[in-house]
């Protein structure tokens, strides 16, 4: 719901131009990119649910900067700016301390707790969709109070939550000489030294890179310059992607854990590369909206798989650090795809870049299907290593 509430409020209230909506994008996504690393190993050691309550509720006070300064005739792109900062910090604080929990709170069954999560994810992105729609007629006030009640919502969800979620910080008070630095380069070891976890962060880069600059980048500029429709047509395309990720989880949950996570990853970014070609190739609207919500439940396949095999691979002590590094991969790597497809976009055109952006996600995931045992893995065997 942020990322479609920040981008009506720079584009169609304050009315920015490109180069300032995107630098405004840019200053959002930017302290996330800087502090979640810092923010994993906070987590590691003071324990995840404390941070992810104070880093929610900071989340949650953040809208209401902005409702002062609509309600004092002070909005500006400044204040803009401002807020996307303090919510970009907490956003970086909330991600790992939410992971970290949530192998505490799943017992054995992370990969359904995984599955959940992705559901409440995408559910509130359907609702984010939906309100965009609305925006116009509901006003900016009314936008950001519903925003910091659904962000409060996860003050309340995070603090009931019981279990051991102290386990982890315990090898930290037993080394407390142990640096910052010293947490960040273990951290790193630790993922970099796994095959499978290298692996599903190498994945996570190409998905940033491919899937998400198409989807930044090359979905907007097809609905605009191909098919000349409406930001109107943009936000059902928008929905209808998220439906087809929520659709698949549902199924997920019902089907009960799939055992071969890898293979089943691998799979789906495979089928949703596919998928992305055809979309990027498609000459009638219709069919292109069509093939992205059939993309949207490739996704819904992928995102639970990719996480799953990274909570269930990380030690406990070190699990909030690993999956810092886990969304760094993606949250990095996304704002170069976004450059790289816009790039192509300006020489060949959106639809060209689109397919080109499939074309080499195929690439990487033959290399990686060849290369590393993520086609032969099994959930269980996972399970006893960790």
């Amino acid at each position: 719901m942020q990322s479609v509430v920040f981008a009506w409020l720079v584009t169609l209230v304050l009315r920015e131009l490109p180069e300032r909506v995107g630098f405004a994008q840019m200053m959002l996504g930017l302290p996330t990119m800087l502090l979640i690393l810092l923010a994993g190993v906070l987590a590691d050691r003071i324990g995840p649910r404390r941070q992810a309550i104070w880093a929610q509720l900071m989340a949650a006070l953040c809208p209401w900067a902005l409702i002062v300064a609509i309600a004092l005739g002070h909005f500006s792109y400044v204040i803009l700016i401002g807020y996307a900062l303090a919510m970009g910090a907490a956003t970086a604080f909330v991600i790992p301390a939410r992971d970290g929990m949530l192998n505490v709170v799943a017992g054995q069954n992370v990969q359904r707790m995984v599955v959940l999560s992705s559901l409440c994810q995408f559910g509130f992105q359907i609702i984010g969709f939906t309100l965009a729609g609305f925006a116009d007629q509901m006003g900016a006030v009314t936008i950001l109070v519903l925003q910091s009640v659904f962000l409060l919502v996860g003050v309340f969800a995070f603090a009931p939550l019981k279990g051991n979620f102290e386990s982890g910080t315990r090898a930290h008070r037993t080394a407390a000489s142990t640096s910052v630095i010293q947490e960040l380069r273990m951290g790193a070891s630790t993922v970099l030294t796994h095959p499978i976890m290298r692996t599903v962060v190498l994945q996570n880069v190409a998905m940033g890179l491919f899937f998400a600059g198409s989807f930044i980048v090359g979905f907007p500029l097809v609905v605009r310059e191909v098919f000349a429709g409406s930001s109107g047509d943009l936000a059902l395309l928008n929905a209808l992607n998220s439906a087809g990720l929520v659709l698949t989880i549902l199924l997920l949950l019902r089907l009960g854990p799939i055992r071969r996570a890898g293979r089943g990853l691998l799979l789906a970014q495979g089928l949703g590369s596919l998928v992305l070609l055809s979309a990027g190739l498609a000459d009638q609207e219709l069919l292109f909206v069509v093939l992205v919500f059939f993309w949207g439940i490739c996704g819904g396949l992928a995102l639970p798989m990719s996480r799953t095999l990274m909570q269930q691979l990380a030690p406990a002590d070190q699990r909030a650090r690993v999956m810092s590094f886990y969304s760094l991969s993606f949250l990095g790597a996304a704002p170069l795809g976004a450059l790289l497809v816009g790039y192509l976009a300006s020489l060949y055109g959106p639809q060209q870049a689109i397919v080109t952006a499939a074309l080499a996600m195929l690439l990487v995931l033959i290399m990686v299907a060849l290369v590393s045992p993520m086609w032969n893995d099994k959930l269980s065997e996972v399970a006893e290593t960790a």
